[in-house]
């Protein structure tokens, strides 16, 4: 187990309801109309097997519970003891968790367990790599909606394992105006306008722009946050100088662990980076069997 860097907050457990159908649905597909042709034919009814779930590279773990639960699923009485927490780091080879089961259950889970747990992982490990990036400033990293279609609630998770934090969760949470939403509205201080007459108090307005003229303009009528995408760093920190503290400030566009740093030291509150969720690499992890099984 490695502690090197900060490690994130304890993160409340996800609530089952949130991944037992999503993951009640994985095994539905993988094992399809006649099951697990292979397992089946290989391992004995009623033979038990130990087995260790592994990680081949190292990085931040995320997803333990969700992903376990996809052994659970097929075989209620299985034995799991979990090693680490999510938010942990672990070494290449660390063992993040110890099963003993029913052998025919434990490998056909395997994949579905691997899967999503290799991918929020992968999640949680850039994640972790783009805070450390931007330490010593005020900057945060914050993913979007750019997320898995109905994963978003686990790639969100994983982010915040790794240290980072959320922007809203669907359409629901919050106004943001980008530019179709300005088309449509015929401009961005009227589309600014009919939000605020359209929402309740409590819900917050952000708007997207494009320059420093336009800025000014949504600062005037009252937006509590700025999306300021795709600008250089020198146009970002005099974004901020305008600004001075009114709403708060994201950055997006081209946001990589080698360009992260200059882009925080501008200023800005936030930093939003789409590819944490739609293009993380997932973390390799394995699920290594004991030489001995028993009946």
């Amino acid at each position: 187990m490695s502690r090197s860097g900060p490690a994130a907050p304890r993160l409340p457990p996800l609530y089952p309801v949130v991944y037992e159908d999503l993951v009640r649905d994985a095994l539905r597909e993988d094992l399809g109309r006649a099951g697990d042709l292979t397992t089946d034919a290989v391992a004995a009814p009623g033979q038990r097997a130990e087995a260790a779930v592994r990680v081949r590279r190292a990085g931040r773990v995320a997803g333990l519970e969700p992903s376990l639960w996809a052994f659970r699923c097929l075989d209620p009485a299985v034995e799991i003891e979990t090693l680490v927490e999510d938010g942990d780091d672990a070494d290449a080879g660390a063992v993040l968790a110890r099963l003993a089961g029913g052998a025919r259950q434990l490998l056909s889970a395997e994949r579905v367990a691997l899967n999503l747990l290799g991918r929020l992982c992968g999640i949680a490990t850039a994640t972790r790599d783009l805070v450390r990036a931007v330490e010593g400033t005020q900057a945060r990293i914050v993913c979007t909606r750019k997320t898995t279609p109905l994963l978003r609630a686990l790639e969100k998770y994983a982010v915040r394992a790794g240290g980072g934090v959320n922007h809203r969760f669907g359409l629901d949470d919050a106004v943001l105006i980008k530019d179709n939403h300005r088309v449509l509205a015929g401009g961005a201080a009227e589309a600014v306008r009919r939000a605020r007459a359209a929402v309740g108090h409590l819900v917050k307005i952000e708007i997207e722009v494009d320059d420093l003229a336009e800025l000014e303009e949504v600062l005037e009528l009252g937006a509590d946050a700025v999306l300021l995408d795709n600008m250089r760093p020198a146009e970002l920190r005099r974004a901020v100088e305008v600004v001075a503290g009114r709403a708060v400030t994201e950055a997006s566009g081209g946001i990589t662990p080698a360009t992260a740093a200059e882009i925080a030291a501008t200023g800005v509150d936030l930093l939003s980076v789409g590819w944490l969720t739609h293009s993380a690499p997932a973390l390799d992890v394995g699920l290594d069997f004991e030489a001995r099984a028993s009946l």
